[in-house]
């Protein structure tokens, strides 16, 4: 594995430490790599309206737009089930997809353990900022 991976890996676990989500129980940490190599992380936050809830790769994504960021090349995306990989949810792939479909996703699991796929493999055919543009 790769340092910059590792490390992907690993801020995705650390968030997932951070989550706030006392109605699932399910903590979800991100981190996104962006373009230039930082690394923006963001885990799930609950609310007791459950529509209001924002997931964990939302979440980083915002943080990343707030910070100035548009080019992202990978995501790391963790969960606490440990018997198989969990992707992100469709809200979440549509997101991530506003920003391109040559993404590297790495599903991971609390061991550190991952699965490496992408985001064009994940949401096929799908809607995208082209789909809005006329020629």
């Amino acid at each position: 594995m790769s340092d910059k991976v590792h490390e992907l890996v690993q801020r995705c676990r650390q968030a997932r430490d951070m989550a706030y989500c006392p109605y699932s129980r399910f903590p979800v940490g991100a981190a996104v790599l962006t373009a230039g190599g930082d690394i923006i992380t963001g885990c799930n936050v609950e609310n007791a309206s459950y529509g209001l809830t924002v997931c964990a790769e939302r979440t980083a994504i915002q943080r990343a737009v707030v910070e100035g960021h548009r080019k992202f090349s990978a995501i790391a995306v963790t969960c606490d089930i440990e018997d198989h990989f969990v992707g992100p949810c469709g809200a979440c792939r549509q997101v991530l997809m506003e920003f391109g479909s040559d993404w590297i996703v790495y599903l991971t699991k609390p061991d550190g353990s991952y699965k490496q796929t992408s985001l064009a493999e994940l949401l096929p055919l799908a809607f995208s900022p082209a789909h809005l543009h006329k020629n």
